[in-house]
């Protein structure tokens, strides 16, 4: 439900950036990519080369990448049921799935999450637009929804770790050292690097004996 007043936002700074209301429904449908269509909207506004909207969009969504790395998309059935999951892979829908609680759901529940996060951002992105005239110049923050959206998931996971505090420190640790040693390329970097961690403490546990 958290999904309402984000695409609430995200319609209503359409509008105020100047774009006709229809486009943030489009946006929300068809690229439905979360924090990159923020950033798009400017990019829109600005008539930026679609050279820089695609490196953009690649830099941005390219974290997905590493989400499939433990995403549960084997246990959806179906050819065209794995492209709409694949598709509709978010954020958010990978914060939900990467829980303890969510270890045991089957294929058919994590596809209708999904796809009603995605009916949620869409119409929520639309009635946003149609509304976003009434909402007043002076008001601030819409753009910054999506990263409270975020902050709140990430406590969240951080309170369903159950003692597994490394985690959230191998991130603090791989965003550090992206942040000193690549800064020009932070995003990528600190997802590599907290990639890399994972996997070196999954196979270090792994090969740990087992005790009766």
């Amino acid at each position: 439900m958290g999904m309402f007043p984000l695409g609430l936002a995200f319609g209503a700074l359409v509008v105020q950036s100047g774009l006709d209301w229809w486009w943030a429904g489009l946006s929300a449908a068809l690229i439905y990519g979360g924090s990159f269509e923020f950033l798009l909207i400017g990019m829109v506004a600005a008539a930026a080369p679609l050279t820089s909207v695609a490196v953009a969009a690649s830099l941005v969504q390219a974290r997905h990448v590493f989400y499939a790395l433990s995403f549960p998309l084997h246990r959806v059935r179906g050819r065209l049921a794995k492209t709409y999951s694949t598709f509709s892979l978010t954020d958010e829908a990978y914060a939900l799935t990467a829980t303890e609680q969510a270890r045991t759901w089957s294929g058919r529940r994590i596809l209708w999450l999904q796809f009603f996060m995605h009916l949620y951002w869409a119409g929520s992105a639309t009635v946003g637009a149609l509304l976003g005239s009434l909402v007043p110049d002076g008001v601030t923050g819409l753009d910054f929804a999506l990263t409270a959206l975020f902050a709140v998931l990430a406590l969240d996971a951080i309170r369903d770790l159950r003692g597994d505090l490394p985690t959230p420190v191998l991130a603090l640790a791989c965003a550090l050292a992206a942040r000193l040693f690549f800064p020009g390329q932070m995003l990528l970097a600190a997802f590599a690097l907290f990639t890399a961690g994972l996997l070196a403490r999954h196979f270090a546990t792994g090969r740990k004996p087992a005790h009766a």
